[in-house]
């Protein structure tokens, strides 16, 4: 597929952990998104250590200036949260807080754009209800959540350093969602 101008996904995720599952997942749904011929960047783990988000300071942290533009020049983002407590984890959900930051925009929020989604967590309780909750913040922020979404039991599946995993239908199914935000992406922008 290919379009008049560049099309961006952006990948949104992981944990603190070099190298986490939640992360390897992560790199997996872009690579899907890659096979479209679409632009890939991904922000994780470090990049997304930021400031409790505050909607009244006016100065951003190198980080979160970074993070806000990456996503307001994205045409569809995919998001890979670990599951803790049945919750996803602060990290990621303080780096969608900053999605605030795009309201005024001429494109707000995540408007227009797809959102991958996979959740990571030991046991299907927690990565089910993680899902749900990325499900319901990309829905407040105007994003059109892809129809297959990832709910990965990382008792069950290991995700290797090669890009592979001990399930290749959790494989299968990351690689589909970041076909699914690049070919809705590549869409839009023609």
């Amino acid at each position: 597929m290919t379009s008049a101008r560049t099309v961006n996904v952006l990948g949104i995720g992981g944990s603190l952990r070099e190298s986490s599952q939640s992360e390897r997942a992560l790199q997996i749904a872009l690579g899907g998104a890659a096979e479209v011929g679409v632009r890939i960047r991904m922000l994780t783990g470090p990049e997304l250590v930021l400031p409790f988000y505050d909607a009244g300071e006016p100065d951003r942290h190198e980080r979160a200036a970074t993070l806000t533009e990456a996503v307001r020049q994205a045409d569809g983002l995919i998001v890979v949260s670990p599951g803790y407590h049945g919750a996803l984890s602060g990290l990621v959900k303080n780096a969608l807080d900053y999605v605030e930051d795009l309201r005024d925009d001429q494109r707000p929020y995540l408007d227009g754009r797809a959102v991958g989604l996979a959740a990571v967590a030991y046991g299907w309780q927690a990565a089910v209800t993680t899902l749900e909750q990325l499900r319901t913040i990309t829905h407040a922020l105007r994003g059109w959540a892809t129809p297959l979404g990832g709910a990965i039991n990382s008792a069950e599946t290991k995700f290797d350093e090669g890009g592979g995993a001990s399930d290749e239908k959790s494989v299968r199914t990351l690689r589909l969602i970041g076909r699914q935000v690049a070919e809705f992406a590549v869409t839009r922008a023609s």
